[in-house]
């Protein structure tokens, strides 16, 4: 059983930018959008598979893809980033085919049941498998902080954060960008006991991993 991880905040608040210490030899990075990564790229490690054939960076928001790519990787840690525009994208490719009817309403099960797929996919790879879910934040009617969908329907279907162990969110307190480990009572973040000693961690992905390798008691892989 592999460990997955959900880092949830506001765009441009770290979540990206924590895959900076990460080592692009053992990490595959799916981006659900296109778009420079907000560090030192090219030369050091990470490229695109469209523009070298070993690349470790790939482009794709198609649910079945994703978890072929995930379940083929050599690689020990994956990185999803941008989850929100698998459902956003869909949603709007969907939008623009003006379902109506009983396809407009089933449109919704599907994105949830894609979305549902990745996450049981993410939690089933080899032991010492290490996935990390980036996405975007958004507040509800009662002021409670969640992972972002596309709509109530979706959410009453499944709770992205209830499939998953560890939830962190991004916060940035007088210019330093952090991750929160303790719920605040008012979002969805958790993780398991004596993991993390502070409230605030540096938001550092690779330090995060060794924190889980160590925590779980994982073993290298040959």
């Amino acid at each position: 059983m592999s460990i997955a991880t959900l880092i949830l905040g506001q765009s441009g608040t770290g979540k990206t930018t924590s895959l900076r210490n990460l080592d692009p030899a053992h990490t595959l990075l799916i981006q659900a959008v296109k778009k420079p990564l907000p560090f030192r790229a090219d030369g050091w490690g990470w490229f695109h598979k469209e523009n070298k054939p070993n690349g470790n960076v790939f482009v794709s928001d198609n649910a079945d893809q994703i978890i072929k790519m995930m379940k083929g990787t050599r690689r020990d840690v994956i990185v999803l980033d941008d989850f929100q525009y698998i459902l956003a994208n869909e949603f709007m490719r969907r939008v623009l085919d003006k379902e109506t009817g009983n396809a407009a309403f089933a449109k919704y099960n599907e994105i949830a049941h894609n979305a549902w797929s990745i996450l049981m996919a993410a939690s089933q790879l080899p032991d010492h498998k290490r996935v990390y879910i980036l996405g975007h934040t958004q507040e509800d009617e009662n002021g409670r902080v969640k992972a972002k969908t596309i709509g109530k329907l979706l959410d009453e279907k499944i709770t992205l954060e209830g499939l998953l162990t560890i939830v962190l969110r991004t916060t940035v307190i007088n210019g330093q960008y952090l991750f929160t480990t303790k719920n605040s009572g008012l979002d969805t973040v958790k993780s398991p006991m004596g993991l993390f000693e502070a409230d605030q961690i540096d938001n550092d992905l690779a330090a995060v991993d060794a924190a889980i390798f160590s925590y779980y008691g994982l073993q290298e892989t040959v």
